[in-house]
C-alpha cells in the first residue's frame, strides 16, 4: 500500500509539472484534438502524463457546445486505422489464431487507446467517468457519437469489473465527504438532511453498503440501504419514519433492501447491483446468522405509464371493467386498493418488452438476479413520487438462496417470471 502511494505521488508530481510541457495550446475543442494527437504520438512517459493532464484540464473548461464538437472531433480523428485493418484482413485465414488476434486489434478504434492513455494520469478515472456522463447528455440519438460511447462502455466494463470493486459498510463514522454523496445520490427515497441520514446509517437496525473502486475511493458507485425487521414490510413510511420503534439487530429475522441507488451517470450500462445484493446477503449472514428472509420493498416506477398507454391502445391485459374504472378516474385520483394491486400483479407478470423481458425496469433487475415476485401492496408509498408512478403500489421481491440460480436461469433463457401463488392469483393466472 505504501509503495502504491509512493508511486502515485511521483506520478502526480510529474503530471503536475510544467517543465516538460510543449508549447501551450488554447482551450478550444480543436486544440484539444491536437493535444490528443500529441498524446498518441508521444513516446515519453513523463511528457505523456503532462499532455494527458492538460487534456483533462482543458476539457473541464469547455462549454457544452464545445464539448460536443470535441467528441465529434475525436470520432473523426481516432477511428479505425483502415490501412492496418486491410493488411490484417488480407493476412487472415480460417484457423489462423494469431492472424485472428491481429485482425481483432486492428479493428479497434484508436479512440479506445486514447482513453487508456488519458487514464494514466492519477485521478483520471473519475474524470473520464464524468466525461462519459457529458457524452450521454449530449449525444441523444446521434449515431456518430454512439460509437464513442460504446468505446467508453467497453473500457469501463473492464476497469469496473467485479474483481476490482470493494464493498464497504457506510456508517456514521464514514468520512463526511462520502456521507454527503450518499445524501446527494439517493435516488429512491430522498434523504432529508443529516438527521435523516444518521438514522439510516447509524441506527442499530439499519445498514448501508456500497461498492467502491480503488481509483475512485471517495465516490460510491452504487449503494443499498437495508432495514433489519422482524417481518416482511408492506409500506415504506414505517421504515423511513424517525418515530419508528427500533429493534436490536439480534431480534431481526428479515433483511429488507428498500433503496438501491446507482451513483455515477457516466457508468450507465455497467451493472453492479446484482453483485452488490449477493455480497450484502453474505455480509449480513456473517454478522447476523439468525436472518432467514431477504426481500426488497421496491417501487413500481412504470405502472401508471403502462396503464395510460394500455388504456389508449388495445392492450389485452386490461379487461373491459379495468378500462371503465381507469377511464372514470379524475385527475390525481387513484383506483381502489384491490383494483390497484390486481392491475400491478397483471402488469408485473405479463407486460413484456419486445425482447420478452419484464416491462418494468425494477422488476427486470430483480427477476434477472433470480428473485421471486413475492407480494404486492396497495397504498405502500403515498409520497408524491409513489403516487405519480404507481398509485402508491410497492412490491416485495424475495431472494430465496436455494432458488436464486434456478429463477435467474429461467428468466434469462425462457423469460419466465417467478411469482408466488398469491401474486399469480391476483394476476388472474
Amino acid at each position: 500500500m505504501a509503495q502504491r502511494s509512493f508511486l502515485s505521488d511521483i506520478l502526480r508530481r510529474v503530471a503536475g509539472s510544467g517543465r516538460i510541457a510543449r508549447t501551450r495550446q488554447n482551450d478550444g475543442e480543436s486544440d484539444l484534438v491536437t493535444l490528443c494527437h500529441n498524446l498518441m504520438d508521444d513516446q515519453g512517459e513523463a511528457s505523456g502524463l503532462i499532455t494527458a493532464k492538460r487534456i483533462l484540464e482543458h476539457y473541464s473548461g469547455l462549454s457544452a457546445e464545445n464539448k460536443a464538437l470535441f467528441f465529434k472531433g475525436i470520432v473523426d480523428a481516432f477511428g479505425v486505422d483502415d490501412r492496418a485493418l486491410q493488411v490484417a484482413i488480407d493476412a487472415w485465414s480460417p484457423g489462423d489464431v494469431n492472424a485472428a488476434r491481429t485482425l481483432h486489434f486492428a479493428a479497434e478504434p484508436r479512440s479506445q487507446e486514447l482513453i487508456r492513455c488519458i487514464n494514466r494520469v492519477p485521478g483520471a478515472t473519475a474524470r473520464l467517468v464524468s466525461m462519459r456522463a457529458d457524452l450521454l447528455g449530449i449525444m441523444g440519438k446521434s449515431e456518430k457519437l454512439r460509437g464513442l460511447d460504446e468505446d467508453f462502455q467497453h473500457l469501463f466494463g473492464s476497469w469496473f469489473n467485479r474483481g476490482f470493486l470493494e464493498i464497504h459498510r457506510i456508517d456514521w463514522s464514514t468520512p463526511a465527504e462520502v456521507l454527503e454523496k450518499v445524501i446527494a445520490y439517493e435516488a429512491v427515497h430522498e434523504i432529508a438532511g443529516w438527521d435523516d441520514l444518521r438514522q439510516r446509517v447509524g441506527d442499530p437496525d439499519r445498514r448501508l453498503f456500497g461498492f467502491f473502486h480503488p481509483a475512485m475511493p471517495s465516490e460510491p458507485l452504487i449503494f443499498v440501504e437495508v432495514a433489519l425487521t422482524e417481518d416482511i414490510p408492506g409500506a415504506i413510511a414505517p421504515i423511513l419514519s424517525r418515530e419508528r420503534t427500533r429493534i436490536e439487530p439480534e431480534r431481526a429475522r428479515t433483511a429488507v433492501f428498500y433503496s438501491i441507488s446507482n451513483c455515477q451517470k457516466g457508468l450507465h450500462g455497467i451493472s453492479f447491483g446484482n453483485f452488490l445484493i449477493k455480497q450484502v446477503v453474505v455480509e449480513l449472514q456473517r454478522e447476523l446468522p439468525e436472518l432467514s428472509t431477504f426481500v426488497t420493498l421496491s417501487p413500481v416506477p412504470a405502472l401508471r405509464k403502462w396503464a395510460a398507454g394500455a388504456l389508449q391502445g388495445d392492450d389485452p391485459l386490461l379487461s373491459g371493467a379495468d378500462r371503465k374504472t381507469l377511464a372514470a378516474l379524475e385527475e390525481g385520483a387513484r383506483p381502489e386498493p384491490d383494483v390497484a394491486v390486481r392491475l400491478a400483479a397483471r402488469y408485473l407478470t405479463r407486460a413484456k418488452r419486445p425482447r420478452g423481458t419484464a416491462y418494468d425496469p425494477v422488476a427486470h433487475f430483480h427477476l434477472g438476479n433470480g428473485a421471486v415476485l413475492h407480494r404486492v401492496h396497495a397504498e405502500a408509498d403515498l409520497s408524491p413520487r409513489g403516487l405519480s408512478n404507481s398509485w402508491g403500489v410497492m412490491v416485495n421481491y424475495l431472494y430465496d438462496g436455494d432458488q436464486i440460480e434456478t429463477h435467474h436461469q429461467a428468466y434469462a433463457t425462457e423469460r419466465s417470471i417467478a411469482a408466488s401463488p398469491k401474486v399469480r392469483a391476483l394476476a388472474g393466472d
